[in-house]
């Protein structure tokens, strides 16, 4: 189910944001970003709708996908 980031709380979206972040470990090449600049990309993404928040029924959890790889 996809979880329309407008409707949540601030904090609840930057916590699922840098839980997301922080879990991915990706390489961001010579020049390492910031916390803060990694959540601000993602959320750019969110706006820009290239990522969706989805909950798994299944598993309980949250995520975030691309949405070019939804199903």
């Amino acid at each position: 189910m996809i979880i329309p980031w407008q409707e949540l709380d601030e904090s609840t979206l930057i916590n699922i944001i840098e839980s997301f972040v922080l879990r991915e470990g990706t390489d961001y090449g010579d020049i390492e970003k910031s916390l803060a600049e990694k959540v601000q990309d993602v959320r750019e993404q969110l706006i820009q709708g290239k990522v969706v928040i989805v909950w798994s029924e299944l598993h309980e959890t949250v995520d975030l996908k691309p949405t070019d790889k939804l199903l």
